[in-house]
């Protein structure tokens, strides 16, 4: 994925699926340097982690 889509993403108001490594992600903001962005899983849990947006493959 690229950092427009995923600013596309963030500002829609679909419910678009994104993975990372194969689990459902929610994309919580796109970092300052523009190559990563700040993910959660979806369900209960709420940690975040910092991923390549390359990494991230939209379903």
């Amino acid at each position: 994925m690229n950092t427009n889509r995923v600013k596309q993403i963030l500002s829609s108001s679909a419910d678009i699926e994104v993975k990372y490594n194969g689990a459902s992600v929610w994309i919580d903001k796109v970092n300052e340097d523009g190559t990563t962005a700040t993910v959660h899983l979806r369900g209960p849990l709420e940690e975040r982690t910092i991923v390549e947006i390359n990494e991230l493959v939209e379903e």
